[in-house]
């Protein structure tokens, strides 16, 4: 049985399971995403089902249905453990689910560091990288930039200068999961009780790395298909145990990343924009069509780049958005003024005659 300590298990959680009094539970982790049976590590039993009262719970929205990375108190019979508990999160990665306005989905739970992925070729895409960043800071973890397939590039200088551009504070390493230059400088970041985890797009070498650090062929992975475009080959969000100490979360590829919330992090990754709009003449300046503003200001000089700025723009409102959805009381009142509105609308088409 794995020492819990190893693999993640601290005084944060420790201190909650102590608070259960329940001697007969033990502490475990999900080790992968699942709909009944959830795969488990720090036990003996390899799967935990939810326990009806739980299940309940979840159902009723009074209790958070586990994710992978989330550590449980459960009861043991056999080779099937019982979840009693979720343990309170310290960290959590959300986006809003694709396809939808208001659904959020978990994408792994109490990861320290996230190894932001990205690769040479036609996937550098630094407003991608801008929605990753606000998001990993918003979870509570840290964020560490890779730039994968090095190997590939004549001179990665220009490629490291676009990355800086946009976080000049957040650690980078330039790596190859094919040759293996780098990868040393990630295991760095992953000591005995770390938990890391890899996001980024589908072809990025995402398991590949996975592979490098384990030592082993860990996880499956596939060539990058033509036009240098990704395939997606991890299907699921899994926690690999590795075997100097510590654990890594491989993670499918996403082709799209919707911030699901709003927090500090969008002005983490966009400090230098609130640098500019702390000189503007209006305190609650939109940054559109005051006067005395002084971030379209910068703008006009060139001295903030108008696309940095137009993706702040974007990513704040989409933010906002999602927070509005996410508001059962915002969103009743929305539902409410556009009812108004379409009363008011179908009113007016019957009293003027066009209505049809």
């Amino acid at each position: 049985m794995l020492q819990l300590e190893r693999i993640g298990y601290n005084p944060f959680f420790a201190a909650q399971f102590e608070l259960l009094n329940q001697p007969d539970l033990c502490a475990v982790r999900v080790a992968a995403d699942a709909h009944d049976r959830f795969p488990i590590v720090g036990a003996h039993a390899a799967f935990a089902e939810l326990s009806g009262r739980l299940r309940l719970a979840i159902e009723e929205g009074r209790a958070l249905r586990p994710a992978v990375g989330d550590w449980l108190a459960v009861s043991e019979s056999g080779d099937l453990a019982t979840i009693h508990y979720v343990l309170d999160r310290r960290t959590c990665l959300r986006r809003r689910a694709a396809g939808t306005h208001a659904g959020v989905q978990v994408i792994a739970a109490n990861v320290d560091v996230y190894f932001i992925v990205t690769a040479v070729g036609r996937d550098l895409n630094p407003r991608r990288l801008e929605r990753y960043l606000t998001a990993v800071w918003d979870s509570g973890a840290s964020p560490v930039l890779v730039l994968n397939k090095c190997d590939l590039a004549d001179s990665v200088e220009p490629l490291v200068r676009t990355i800086g551009e946009v976080a000049p504070a957040v650690p980078m390493v330039c790596v190859s999961a094919t040759t293996g230059n780098g990868v040393d400088t990630l295991q760095a970041h992953l000591e005995p009780g770390v938990t890391g985890a890899f996001i980024g797009s589908s072809g990025v070498g995402k398991s590949s790395l996975v592979n490098r650090l384990g030592g082993d062929r860990l996880q499956r992975t596939s060539p990058v298909g033509p036009e240098g475009k990704g395939r997606h080959t991890t299907s699921r969000r899994e926690l690999v145990t590795l075997p100097q100490g510590g654990v890594l979360i491989d993670t499918p590829g996403l082709r799209e990343f919707g911030l699901a919330e709003v927090g500090p992090g969008l002005d983490v990754v966009f400090a230098d924009v609130l640098e500019f709009a702390s000189l503007c003449h209006y305190a609650d300046c939109t940054h559109t069509i005051e006067p005395g503003c002084a971030v379209t200001l910068a703008v006009a000089e060139g001295t903030l780049a108008s696309a940095r700025f137009h993706s702040y723009l974007c990513l704040r409102a989409e933010a906002e958005a999602a927070q509005k959805c996410r508001s059962p009381q915002q969103l009743a009142n929305s539902k409410k003024r556009w009812k108004v509105i379409h009363k008011s609308a179908k009113a007016f088409y019957k009293t003027s005659g066009k209505w049809k």
